[in-house]
């Protein structure tokens, strides 16, 4: 069954690290449905080394991808740590668009290890990244979305279901962190009718980081497109109705009507709930 996707025409979305894997594909993903987009990453065409670096894709990329989409699409090189620069970038975009109605916290920093090896400046990396970078955006948006119709504010982090993970505890630690001021706001902000949600992906998903640092092969991974289908499937639902969730990629899919979910795998076969299982370790698909 294909999935009812929403017209979002005339709206507008301030995404973090669109430069390429999940925050691309959301972003190309939301600009086929005719919202605009505010493209914000730390890699920039404009950076002296840029050509000397081996990174696919950059800020200005995933504009002009955008784009060639149909609609208007503003680049920011955006460190989510930098609470002046977020907010300037806040400011910039909501002065571009005059309305930001969606903000998606996707940036985030990955290192798994355990709490001893891990060395203290990674540590504080993880937490600054994902922890701040989410409260930062969330905060420096929070007032324009109460006055903004069709108001989401989404983040890409897992269910809080643990108080450990052996192996990855700084890790998990932050992005659970992510989890957590996304639900907050739901509360803090559900008076005014915004929706304030959290998704993660069952399985790992093939980007950068994926196989940077060796997480699995093709076998275990799924296409970014689920996440960014996703995310078209909360933002078809009613913010004032549809707030406070952390949920997983392919069980609201499911629910809204996907049988096969070969579209997304990268092999044959459906890869294992490894995503899901890094902070669940219980974690099994429903029967």
């Amino acid at each position: 069954m294909a999935l009812e996707q929403p017209d979002l025409s005339g709206q507008a979305a301030f995404i973090t690290g669109t430069t390429r894997g999940i925050g691309r594909s959301i972003a190309l993903a939301l600009a086929e449905r005719g919202c605009n987009v505010v493209s914000t990453g730390k890699t920039s065409e404009e950076d002296a080394d840029y050509e000397d670096r081996d990174l696919e894709g950059s800020i200005e990329r995933t504009a002009r991808e955008a784009r060639e989409r149909g609609v208007d699409a503003l680049p920011i090189k955006l460190d989510v740590r930098d609470e002046a620069a977020v907010e300037a970038a806040a400011e910039r975009a909501i002065d571009e668009f005059g309305t930001v109605n969606i903000v998606i916290n996707n940036a985030s920093a990955i290192q798994l290890a355990t709490v001893e090896t891990l060395p203290p400046k990674r540590f504080d990396l993880l937490t600054d990244v994902n922890v701040r970078g989410t409260y930062l955006t969330s905060r420096a948006f929070a007032d324009h979305l109460r006055d903004v119709e069709n108001a989401w504010l989404l983040t890409n982090a897992p269910p809080v279901g643990i108080d450990r993970a052996p192996g990855s505890g700084p890790y998990a630690w932050s992005k659970l962190g992510m989890t957590f001021i996304t639900l907050t706001l739901a509360s803090e902000l559900g008076d005014d009718d915004v929706g304030c949600n959290a998704f993660w992906p069952v399985t790992a998903i093939d980007t950068r980081a994926t196989r940077y640092f060796g997480m699995g092969t093709e076998d275990d991974w799924r296409t970014p497109e689920i996440v960014s289908d996703t995310v078209l499937e909360i933002l078809g639902r009613d913010p004032a109705e549809f707030t406070g969730n952390a949920v997983y990629d392919e069980e609201l899919l499911r629910a809204a009507g996907v049988e096969d979910f070969s579209q997304y795998n990268l092999t044959e076969g459906d890869p294992a709930p490894g995503s899901a299982q890094l902070f669940d370790p219980d974690y099994s698909r429903p029967e």
